[in-house]
């Protein structure tokens, strides 16, 4: 048994399908109807009524019993008539006696039937209704075949789709609109120079058939000119899935007359589309999905081998049939001359029979030829137009006469094969699923919900204010940007990312605090207006590309631009896509910090042009070996260096020329001689020199010679001991000294006495000199973690300036007391186990809890202090970074 629920999806199905079927299809599924019942009446009256009838056409002889009396028929009876019989009655017995009983004329009927008849007459029934089931199976087997079935079914809904959504009437209201106004135009200039401009009448009929609409109806354009003829003479061809005839009407009926639909509005030259959320949401997934299965269908033509498969295979079993049928029909006869070898049962040989059907047949038979001819003739037809039509290409040549949607693309392969089957049925459902094939559509769509979903109220609620007071914005994955960021004056800080349509038009002049530009994975296009705008106020730009030839050229004329930040794959001969060069980073004459995230395996030359101007040069290498730094030499005015993951082994001699240096950092690289340091003596600004997460085994002597250091990071290394010269550094006031292998710190540290920030965590330490906390009083923040300190030596109270202190991971079994006099290391400013704390007495335990959450103040949560020092994660987390301590 089969429930409702189960046979509605079929005859749904059915119902949809037949949107695929051109007219000769539909002409021949009624002819196989009508073969298949005239082969069905042929069975019903072969096995109702079909039979044969039969007499002798033998003398009959017979013997009595004494064998001497033989009648024939030329000889008289022996014995005579009387002479007083009537002649009535001697007429009515004339004729041949047979002498068969009833039983014999049954049994010789049947044995005449099956030997007599022609294999035609008793079978071509049953051969007619065969032959009609199989053509009524490959009628339609390119819409059941597993490869294609499933394509069908998808587009059929996809087109369902498409003709219910409101986006879909609207779009075309919009471009019969367009085209309106277009034709209006034309008509005016083709009458200005023979006659004045007369009022025209929607009646008015053109020269020609072309383009042009009447001035005072939508409805003349190629995307609706079925509409008067539909709406005359015969209903809209319906559309799938609850897709009626007023659903179509109404669509028209918005073109014809505008203002009775009040989500459309007619504003020169755009027209302003309102749909709410759920439609808008809706018809953008319907873009995505018409995408997809563009892509899935565009790959392969199954459907269309399949048609053509079936195509020529029904045309070979017509020609099959027809070969054999027609020299049949001469043996539909309504006589048949029986010879049975039966002769001593029936007493005869030869018998005269007749067919009772013969005449029936023989007319069915001919109907049935006529019907299967009818069906021939269609099947030339439907291979002659899959022949000369190219139906693996398909091309809206109508459509792309529209101002609106000139842009939709050609299709191939089996959806162009399934639009030209839709257009055999309705051309205008066609017209439908373009829609959502333009991309001139999708954008119209993508700008109204920007407009709907990112209005100014909103930029406005998700611009946040740094630190500093910059007001941010951040918009990632919009198809486009949305007009209402123009109106943001107070701007400062635009971040980009994902956008694929960005651009920006003259209305960034209303931007007007606009300073800093960041684009990630973001081609942004610039108008000319827009582009003096930049020049003009935009100081800061982030580029982020994967290829350099995505880099756009027009950040190359920013001529105020004081900051460039590019990150991505640059070309490996070290230039910066082919627009670099060629030098044009002339235009860049106010470029003062050059930030490179890329794999350069030299300093590109072209970037001495900026030597005047530029003061900061950042390049991170991603691993890279950077082999050419001779382009170092140019940059002269440079005071800040930075270097990382270069794969550098020693300090380059470049370094030697940029005599204004300030900071130079050289981290993140394989060094593992500090032999040069000797050369930097010249550098007699360079106040800072990072030197951190390298290879370095021993610290020069020619350390000293550095006297104008104030910062110097040898994190991360794997240096022993640090050499006295080291302590002549008067000046320095920042020594980091983390991950290393020291196993003590020289009291010479006491000649130190500006120094603010000591990092000794992860070496080896047992102690720590008195001269430390005797003479570097101005020590705010010392780390030693991760030791082998067994005690604090006296004297700590001494640094009364001490903010920071981390003696987490050591040996230690109990604390001064004297920490309670260092007043800076309240709330939190002590950093040790929780059970360690609990040995310092309970006023100096309440001193250093002070202002801070009662537990786990000094724990596990305790933010991170403003020092290269403390990494950004929890301090117990901390771990050696070289590898022979990691061994040890």
């Amino acid at each position: 048994m089969f429930s409702l629920s189960e046979l509605a999806p079929m005859n749904h199905h059915q119902s949809r399908s037949k949107l695929l079927k051109p007219w000769w299809e539909v002409f021949m599924d009624y002819l196989v109807v009508l073969m298949l019942m005239t082969s069905v009446l042929a069975c019903t009256e072969q096995l109702s009524r079909d039979r044969v009838v039969c007499i002798p056409l033998d003398t009959l002889v017979t013997a009595n019993m004494s064998g001497n009396v033989m009648l024939t028929p030329s000889s008289k009876p022996p014995t005579q008539v009387p002479h007083n019989i009537s002649p009535e009655f001697h007429s009515t017995a004339r004729g041949r006696r047979t002498h068969l009983v009833y039983q014999q004329y049954v049994y010789i009927s049947q044995v005449c039937y099956h030997e007599a008849l022609p294999l035609c007459s008793r079978f071509f029934p049953y051969m007619a209704l065969l032959q009609s089931l199989v053509l009524v199976a490959s009628g339609s087997f390119w819409l059941h075949f597993p490869h294609t079935s499933a394509r069908i079914e998808h587009f059929l809904a996809i087109l369902a789709k498409c003709c219910e959504s409101p986006w879909t009437s609207q779009a075309l209201s919009h471009a019969a609109q367009q085209e309106n106004i277009q034709g209006k135009e034309v008509v005016v200039e083709g009458r200005r120079p023979t006659q004045p401009l007369l009022p025209s009448s929607s009646s008015s009929p053109l020269g020609t058939r072309t383009r042009h609409s009447s001035t005072d109806s939508g409805t003349d354009s190629p995307l609706l000119k079925r509409s008067d003829s539909a709406s005359t003479a015969a209903p809209p061809s319906p559309c799938p899935s609850r897709l009626s005839c007023n659903s179509s009407m109404s669509s028209l009926s918005s073109v014809q007359f505008p203002s009775s639909k009040p989500s459309v509005m007619v504003d020169s030259p755009r027209q302003v589309i309102s749909l709410d959320k759920s439609d808008g949401e809706q018809a953008r997934a319907l873009f995505e999905r018409v995408r997809k299965f563009r892509s899935h269908c565009e790959c392969s033509d199954v459907i269309y081998k399949v048609y053509s498969a079936q195509t020529i295979f029904k045309l070979l079993m017509v020609t099959l049939i027809v070969s054999y049928t027609i020299p049949l029909l001469s043996s539909f006869t309504f006589t048949h001359t029986c010879h049975p070898e039966q002769q001593a049962l029936v007493g005869y040989t030869t018998f005269e029979c007749i067919h009772v059907l013969s005449s029936l047949m023989h007319k069915l038979l001919v109907a049935y030829l006529t019907l299967l001819g009818l069906y021939g003739l269609l099947n030339f037809y439907t291979l002659g137009w899959i022949l000369h039509s190219s139906l693996r290409q398909y091309s809206f040549h109508l459509l792309k006469e529209l101002c609106s949607l000139g842009d939709v693309p050609d299709l191939r392969n089996d959806l162009a094969f399934l639009l030209h089957m839709l257009d055999q049925y309705d051309p205008l459902l066609a017209q439908r699923l373009s829609v959502f094939l333009s991309p001139v559509s999708e954008s119209r769509l993508l700008e109204e919900n920007l407009e709907r979903h990112w209005g100014e109220e909103k930029l406005r609620a998700v611009t946040s204010v740094d630190a500093e007071g910059c007001s941010r914005l951040q918009l990632v994955a919009l198809p486009r940007l949305p007009p209402a960021l123009f109106t943001l004056s107070q701007l400062q800080v635009l971040k980009l990312e994902l956008i694929t349509d960005a651009r920006f038009t003259a209305q960034v002049s209303n931007m007007t605090s606009l300073r800093e530009l960041h684009l990630y994975h973001c081609t942004a296009a610039v108008d000319p207006s827009a582009l003096a705008t930049f020049q003009e106020r935009l100081e800061i730009l982030h580029l982020t590309f994967t290829q350099a030839s995505e880099i756009p050229t027009w950040i190359l004329s920013l001529r105020g631009l004081h900051e460039l930040h590019l990150s991505g794959r640059l070309s490996s001969d070290g230039g910066v896509g082919r627009s670099w060069a060629l030098g044009s980073l002339r235009q860049l004459r106010h470029l003062r910090v050059l930030v490179i995230r890329g794999m350069l395996q030299r300093i590109p030359g072209e970037l001495s042009e900026v030597a005047g101007s530029l003061v900061r040069l950042e390049i991170y290498n991603e691993g890279t070996r950077l082999l050419v730094l001779t382009g170092l030499k140019r940059m002269v005015d440079l005071t800040e260096l930075l270097l990382q993951d270069c794969q550098l082994e020693r300090l380059p001699s470049a370094l030697l020329a940029l005599t204004n240096l300030r900071t130079l950092d050289l981290q993140h690289n394989n060094l593992r001689t500090l032999e040069e340091l000797l050369s930097l003596a010249h550098l007699r600004r360079l106040s800072c020199l990072r030197l951190a997460f390298n290879r370095v085994l021993v610290l020069p002597a020619s350390v000293g010679v550095l006297r104008g250091l104030e910062l110097l990071d040898l994190s991360n290394n794997q240096l022993q001991s640090l050499p006295p010269s080291l302590f002549t550094l008067r000046h320095l006031r920042r020594l980091l000294l983390a991950g290393n292998l020291l196993e003590e710190l020289s009291a010479e540290v006491k000649s130190l006495q500006l120094l603010t920030e000591l990092d000794l965590s992860g070496n080896r330490l047992e102690r720590l000199p008195t001269s430390l906390f005797s003479s570097c009083l101005e020590l705010r923040i010392l780390n030693v973690a991760h030791n082998s300190l067994s005690s604090l030596p006296r004297g700590i109270a001494a640094l009364s300036q001490l903010c920071r202190l981390n003696l987490r991971s050591n040996s230690l079994e109990e604390l001064p007391a004297e920490l309670g006099c260092c007043s800076g290391l309240h709330g939190g400013g002590l950093l040790v186990e929780d059970w360690l704390f609990l040995s310092l007495p309970p006023h100096v335990r309440d001193f250093l809890s002070q202002s801070c959450p009662p537990s786990g103040a000094y724990a596990e949560g305790h933010s991170r202090p403003e020092s290269d020092s403390f990494p950004y994660f929890s301090p117990t987390q901390w771990s050696f970074s070289s590898a022979l301590e990691s061994q040890i």
